[in-house]
């Protein structure tokens, strides 16, 4: 059973978002902050990660993303974000971060676990090759 790491500040969108996940076979584990996010991956690296941008600061889930990535982990990342109502900007291009996939929120569930399924889809296949 997949494990996937809810990372974001807003307790209700954790909450929300573990109802679905649980209730499709995933196993949800989840962090409300930076500090608590770089201990749960560093005791055991989920299999995909839904991250925030805005907690705490602004850039915080560029921040950990970039950490993440340099830090060798090559788990999915998707970012669930609502930056762009907040600057006016559509983001959309993963350039800006080393990360799998922006969705804006609200997400439609079924596109989330779509997306989810895809990422972990292609994360095992170029684990195997």
């Amino acid at each position: 059973m997949p494990v996937i790491a809810l990372i974001d500040d807003d307790a209700d969108i954790v909450e929300n978002n573990r109802i679905l996940l649980e209730a499709n076979g995933y196993t949800v584990v989840s962090a409300h902050c930076v500090d608590d996010a770089v201990e749960l991956v560093e005791r055991a690296p989920p299999d995909l990660i839904i991250l925030d941008v805005m907690m705490q600061e602004a850039d915080d889930g560029y921040y950990l993303a970039n950490r993440w990535r340099k830090s060798g982990y090559t788990f999915p990342i998707i970012m669930l974000t609502s930056i762009s109502k907040s600057i006016g900007f559509r983001f959309g291009d993963s350039a800006l971060a080393p990360i799998e996939e922006f969705l804006e929120k609200p997400v439609d569930p079924e596109v989330l676990l779509a997306k989810i399924d895809h990422h972990l889809t292609q994360s095992t296949s170029r684990a195997s090759q």
